[in-house]
């Protein structure tokens, strides 16, 4: 029994070969699995469960055929993405999952976040965290016109990009002390994690820490089965 892991694959139209990679992945190594699950930014930006574009439909045809084929589907929301909703899920005939989830399979278990929330020093993003996450907020933000949030998703990508040009690296990674607190909190040994683009398996005080990268020249993805954790990658074609 295998379980794949895969997060910050920031689907987008302008890059059509992500997606390309996003297609080929699913096929060669997801079909046969499991579970699949995704933790967070499945899209560069997601504008709501109503999003009309091609990119939309055929994530949903590809996620769709290997949830057909038998594999559990499993969605994390992420910071670009956290918008998705019930609608997207049974599109897929997936489940979306808390932001602290705990898999299980044999004798291995894992915890599982996007990862955001434990980058506590990064101050301005954890405010605007907590706003997102807000289910008053996200209400009301798919309730406007979708040509406004088109809009508002353009503004965010390039405020995020602007903010994080301007930031210390080590501000936007995890803080520490954060990572022992979840994983105490749970009781884990291993935590499974994205967002932060640095992937590589950690070893801590509680265990082992292990990050995805995200989909830009590389696609990244953690694998558990009986033997337990691996960190691979393949190559993205241009």
């Amino acid at each position: 029994m295998t379980v794949l892991f895969i997060s910050d694959i920031h689907l987008s139209p302008e890059r059509p070969e992500i997606f390309r990679a996003f297609s080929k992945f699913l096929s060669e190594h997801a079909k046969d699995v499991t579970a699949l699950y995704v933790l967070g930014d499945l899209f560069d930006a997601w504008i709501g469960d109503d999003d009309p574009s091609d990119l939309a439909a055929n994530t949903k045809k590809a996620l769709r055929e290997i949830s057909d084929a038998g594999v559990e589907l499993f969605i994390q929301r992420g910071n670009r993405d956290f918008t998705i909703g019930r609608k997207f899920s049974k599109d897929i005939r997936g489940t979306i999952i808390k932001d602290e989830h705990i898999v299980s399979s044999g004798q291995q278990s894992a915890l599982v976040m996007h990862g955001d929330s434990l980058c506590t020093d990064d101050i301005d993003y954890q405010r605007f965290r907590r706003k997102s996450r807000n289910p008053i907020y996200r209400w009301c933000l798919i309730n406007l016109p979708l040509k406004t949030r088109l809009g508002i998703s353009k503004k965010w990508r390039n405020d995020s990009a602007s903010a994080t040009s301007n930031k210390a690296i080590d501000i936007m990674d995890v803080n520490e002390d954060a990572v022992l607190d979840v994983m105490k909190k749970h009781k884990i040994t291993t935590l499974i994690h994205g967002h932060t683009h640095r992937p590589k398996i950690h070893e801590v005080s509680e265990g082992q820490r292990i990050v995805l990268g995200d989909w830009e020249s590389q696609g990244w993805f953690v694998s558990m089965d009986k033997e337990g954790f691996s960190l691979e990658s393949f190559p993205i074609e241009p």
